[in-house]
């Protein structure tokens, strides 16, 4: 058994052998903290395992938390009992409704809050604006379809109407599209900006909302029926009408005053601090929709749907990660648990939920698809555009918690929406990512939004770094809002009130995209961060010497500690270089690399190390020479190191002849011990002693053993 295999074994088995001996009463305030405590700790590393898993699998880590969750829950795992736990780590609970603890699920009701606050917070209203008029009509065919599919399939199956609470859950359940699948897919082929994509967007929020509203409504109609009292059609208009109020008003006061709000968060300086305080407010909302008869999330959702048209939007995002990556897995591996296995694998259940499944997709499909044949898509466009909004997750997900939370679904239909979500997030992708060929999906060409490119052409990856970070700073002195992201490279979003500015960050150039308004804004914070750079640099030159700096490193006494047997392969050392110059002996070296398969491209490298010798010679004291630089030639530190007792002229900084050379080539776009390695050699060939040790050595297995045993 390997050691990480061990190592989770045992971390598995310590909370039974640590709480074997524990006799408190079961009820026992301490007792049942220190049975949430365990239960959490193996939740997180359950939840963080079936997500690398399904990860691997290329696909959503959201399933891998999911199907985790049913496997270490009640009905298998987590019922087996255990020393410590006699009823196993997740018994089921004798006199409630759910199949977990109250404690549990009110760690997966305050995450369901911080995922629709989350969700809330990332829409894009400029977008939405936009594309308003297509996302509205494709969205609402759509919910539409869906809604009557999921309905109606319960509805048959059940043997009821449409007016059961049961078969409307089923219908909204049906409805809510997960955007965030179809990103990946359409990421992937470089079309999330396409025709196709902004109006999956789009839709996806029509979509959202309009679920959000349907729910309001059926939660008003089924506390009426569970009331007792008779509903007719009177009835029902004035619960829709309520919903639609108390949503619809606190949306357009949290718009309406979003600024106002943003002003109010600011006052406590920090962005940290601010953004607690944001999350404070999403559920001090939450709570507000709760006590007046509506869920918790749709009040999450609308403070999100608030701040999004802010400029605390990205930096609070970015804050509330931590306790996103912390809270959602917990939640879907906590909602995997409720899941009655045994029913689910039952004929009945599995052919209705192949059933709801499969009307779940092709009522997105025709639903979508028909009104986008209407909107300049072509068959080919309306087919995309269908299957991006037929993967159901999160909010389904969230959903069929809140039925299952009020009584309104049993666990039998609770699984069927389980095995729904899980069909709709492995299949549609496939099916989505077939149809993403190189055909238009459109009628006629789109024209692109009004936005302005400024592109700025520069001649290394370190000066195009360096100008990108001087010039967010000169954003940062505005009082701008910066929130970075890692997808194709980097990306930054500036943000200030209404002004807003995306940073595209390439290998040796800088692109600034935003409305032409603020065109003139861009190119004055670039002046001014070139005008910062020149003044930095001239300041630099009168700072030190760089020879005399790289004299000191050799001088400095003690010994830096390297393991040198990662990156030196003893194949990779030459005895007896042949070269005789500069620039020989480095193609030398790099042709040693080369030949035993440690570069992707051997004139790229030795172009590197070309350019580094440039700005300034590798060439220190004793007779030593450390050529080196990084480039996206090798995946991993590499070295060779040659010797040539007679010496050669490499403009070292003693002006004496270099005699022995270490080459040292690292990846430009990952970290590594690059900086540690140089300061290894200049430790261990500080002095002329050391270096007349090294040239005495007869093999390279001997000079091998001079670096691995100092």
């Amino acid at each position: 058994m390997r050691g990480p295999a061990r190592f989770a074994l045992g971390l598995l088995c310590a909370p039974a052998i640590v709480l074997a001996a524990d006799h408190a009463p079961p009820d026992n305030i301490v007792h049942l903290m220190a049975n949430l405590a365990v239960q959490l700790a193996v939740i997180i590393f359950a939840a963080r395992l079936g997500g690398i898993l399904a990860e691997r699998l290329r696909q959503p880590s959201v399933l891998g938390e999911l199907i985790v969750g049913i496997i270490i829950g009640p009905f298998l795992l987590g019922g087996i009992p255990l020393p410590g736990f006699p009823h196993g780590l997740f018994p089921l609970p004798a006199d409630a409704a759910l199949s977990v603890s109250k404690e549990l699920y009110a760690f997966a009701a305050i995450a369901s809050v911080i995922l629709l606050f989350m969700a809330g917070l990332e829409t894009d209203l400029s977008m939405l604006m936009r594309f308003s008029a297509t996302g509205l009509v494709v969205g609402l065919g759509g919910a539409i379809a869906s809604f009557l599919a999921g309905g109606m399939t319960a509805a048959f199956v059940l043997g009821s109407s449409l007016a059961d609470p049961r078969c409307l859950f089923m219908g909204i359940i049906s409805t809510a599209t997960s955007v965030g699948i179809t990103i990946r897919v359409l990421s992937d082929k470089r079309r999330v900006d396409s025709p196709e994509g902004v109006t999956v967007l789009a839709a996806a929020v029509i979509d959202d909302v309009l679920g959000i509203i349907v729910l309001a409504v059926v939660l008003g109609f089924a506390a009426t029926m569970r009331g007792g009292a008779p509903v007719h059609a009177s009835g029902i208009a004035r619960i829709a009408a309520k919903a639609l109020v108390v949503w619809l008003g606190f949306t357009a006061l949290g718009l309406a005053f979003a600024h106002k709000i943003s002003a109010f968060l600011k006052m406590f300086k920090g962005i940290r601090v601010f953004s607690v305080l944001a999350l404070g407010l999403a559920l001090l909302l939450a709570g507000i929709f709760e006590k007046a008869g509506l869920a918790m999330i749709i009040g999450a959702y609308v403070m999100g749907l608030t701040l999004s048209k802010t400029d605390l939007k990205y930096v609070i995002s970015e804050s509330m990660h931590p306790l996103y990556a912390f809270f959602v897995p917990l939640f879907f591996t906590v909602t995997g648990m409720l899941v009655n296995v045994r029913e689910l694998l039952s004929p009945a259940i599995l052919a209705f939920g192949a059933l709801y499944a499969g009307g779940a997709i092709l009522s997105k499909v025709t639903g979508c698809g028909i009104p986008a044949l209407f909107l300049n898509f072509n068959r080919l466009g309306a087919l995309r555009i269908g299957l991006g909004m037929s993967p159901r997750c999160e909010v389904a997900i969230i959903i069929t918690g809140i039925g299952l939370s009020y009584g309104i679904l049993d666990h039998s239909l609770f699984g069927v929406s389980v095995m729904m979500v899980l069909c709709t997030t492995i299949l549609t992708p496939v099916f989505l990512n077939l149809s993403l060929n190189d055909r238009p999906g459109t009628r006629k060409q789109v024209s692109r939004g009004r936005t302005v490119a400024t592109t700025f052409n520069l001649e290394s990856p370190k000066l195009a770094e360096l100008l990108a970070t001087q010039v967010l700073q000169e954003f940062r002195d505005e009082g701008f809002f910066i929130h970075t992201i890692e997808a194709d490279g980097r990306i930054s979003h500036i943000r200030k009130e209404s002004t807003f500015v995306t940073l595209y960050h390439y290998p040796q150039s800088l692109r600034f995209e935003t409305a032409p308004e603020d065109a003139r804004l861009v190119k004055t914070a670039i002046y001014e961060a070139l005008v910062d750079l020149h003044d930095i640099i001239r300041k630099v030159k009168h700072l030190a010497k760089p020879a005399e700096i790289g004299k000191d490193i050799a001088d400095t006494e003690g010994q830096t500690r390297f393991n040198v047997r990662k990156a030196l392969d003893p194949r990779c050392i030459v005895m007896h270089l042949k070269a005789g110059s500069k620039q020989a002996i480095i193609e030398e070296l790099i042709d040693t690399l080369d030949a035993q398969g440690k570069l992707g491209g051997r004139d790229d490298a030795v172009a590197a190390v070309l350019e580094r010798e440039q700005t300034m010679s590798t060439g220190m004291q004793h007779g030593i020479a450390i050529p080196h630089a990084k480039t996206d030639t090798v995946d991993r530190m590499v070295v060779a190191i040659g010797l040539k007792p007679e010496g050669v002229d490499f403009e070292s900084i003693d002006g004496l002849p270099s005699q022995v050379f270490i080459l040292v080539l690292s990846p430009a776009r990952t970290t590594g011990p690059h900086i540690q390695f140089l300061a290894f050699v200049a430790s261990v060939l500080g002095n002329t002693q050391a270096k007349d040790a090294l040239l005495k050595c007869a093999t390279p297995a001997e000079v091998f053993s001079f670096f691995t045993s100092t």
